[in-house]
């Protein structure tokens, strides 16, 4: 697993391909891109949103800036495990991230309003945290997010990522993440969710590689796809929403 950040700042393009896409690409790969040293790994995530569901909404209506909130952890964690707590940004195509590290006992009452964030040296990290939970006075666990990834890495260049994501699960209940990975699937038969995260402009051995496999750009949001289908099954559709005002952190 790469070394822990804090900060991210990068462009990240998402592909639906065919397990016989990714045989063939994990191929041509090989000689650009080394394995994490984890191997597949088990990542989880409670997404965090108000009870109208504001934040995926916003999100699905395309605006110019978005933004989630999620606990994430590396596993079933327990309630004495380190997770991390995460806001994620996205302004004119760019995903901008900040995260901190803390047991999960202690994030889910901050989150709750129950405690401050103590163990955060960062004060302006700390006032983005503090920002949102300000803005969105009603922000409530709302759905449980799990998956299997393999991540890869440039050997050239680290900051070059592309990770492959499988049996992709969703719930709206149950939202803890010591609760261990079970729901409804979100992708395609047959399908996986490749990930490529690059910091600037793709390279182009990278670009040939996918030109040759005829794999393209694909819009594909777990968080937004376990929404949709749990509209569908409630027999909703997804209700539009007006811009808002966009929090100073």
């Amino acid at each position: 697993m790469a070394n822990y950040q804090s900060v991210f700042e990068r462009k990240e393009t998402k592909y639906l391909i065919t397990y016989d896409q990714w045989n063939k690409l994990l191929i041509e790969l090989r000689p650009y891109m080394e394995l994490d040293q984890y191997g597949k790994h088990l990542i989880t995530n409670i997404y965090y949103d108000t009870p109208s569901w504001y934040l995926i909404r916003h999100s699905i209506s395309k605006p110019l800036y978005k933004e989630k909130v999620r606990l994430r952890s590396y596993g079933v964690p327990t309630k004495k495990d380190s997770v991390y707590l995460e806001i994620k940004k996205k302004f004119d195509g760019i995903v901008y991230k900040r995260r901190t590290k803390m047991q999960l006992k202690n994030a889910e009452r901050f989150l709750a309003r129950q405690n401050e964030l103590e163990s955060v040296n960062d004060n302006q990290k700390v006032r983005e945290f503090e920002s949102v939970l300000a803005f969105y006075p009603d922000l409530e666990p709302a759905m449980y997010l799990s998956y299997k990834r393999l991540a890869y890495f440039g050997k050239l260049d680290n900051s070059i990522r592309i990770t492959f994501d499988q049996e992709i699960l969703y719930r709206t209940e149950d939202l803890s993440l010591s609760s261990g990975s079970y729901g409804e699937p979100i992708l395609p038969e047959n399908h996986l969710l490749m990930e490529i995260k690059i910091c600037g402009a793709m390279p182009v051995w990278l670009a040939r590689i996918l030109s040759g496999q005829q794999i393209y750009p694909a819009k594909f949001s777990k968080y937004a796809n376990g929404y949709q289908d749990y509209l569908k099954k409630q027999g909703e559709t997804t209700i539009e929403v007006k811009e808002r005002e966009v929090y100073s952190a």
